[in-house]
C-alpha cells in the first residue's frame, strides 16, 4: 500500500460519524445496508449520511451497489485488510507484532506480543 493511500484512509476514519458507519458496516458484513438505514441508525439527515459515505467510498473503505432504487453500502474489507497489514508490516517490529495465515480457517491472524513491560516494576 502506498502511504498516501493509508494516509486517505486514515484521514477518512478521523471524523467520528464515518467511524460509527465504518463500525455499521463491519457489523453488517459483506451483505451492508441501505443509505437510509445507516441515517436512521445513526440518526442523522440523509444528504449529511451521503457526504460521510462519499467520503469512505472515495477512500476505498467502503463499496456502494445499486438494489433497485436503494444504494447498499459495505465494507472493502481487502482495503481494510491492506491497510492493516500495511500498519504491521511497515510500522511495527516482529518482535511486537505478526500476521500468520490460518490455513484451517482461510483467514489472518494477527499476533500482538506483550514486550511493552516496564522492566523496573516486574519483579
Amino acid at each position: 500500500m502506498d502511504i498516501k493511500d493509508a494516509i486517505t484512509m486514515f484521514d477518512a476514519l478521523s471524523n467520528e460519524t464515518r467511524l460509527r458507519t465504518f463500525r455499521i458496516l463491519v457489523e453488517a458484513g459483506t451483505s451492508g445496508l441501505p443509505a437510509g438505514t445507516l441515517s436512521q441508525q445513526l440518526a442523522i439527515p440523509h444528504n449529511t449520511m451521503s457526504f460521510h459515505l462519499n467520503h469512505l467510498t472515495n477512500a476505498k473503505i467502503v463499496n456502494s451497489r445499486k438494489e433497485g432504487r436503494s444504494v447498499i453500502y459495505s465494507t472493502n474489507f481487502e482495503s481494510v485488510r491492506t491497510l492493516i497489514q500495511f500498519m504491521i508490516e511497515d510500522c511495527c517490529r516482529s518482535d511486537v507484532v505478526n500476521i500468520r495465515q490460518d490455513e484451517k480457517k482461510g483467514c489472518s491472524i494477527i499476533q500482538l506480543f506483550d514486550c511493552f513491560k516496564d522492566d523496573k516494576n516486574d519483579n
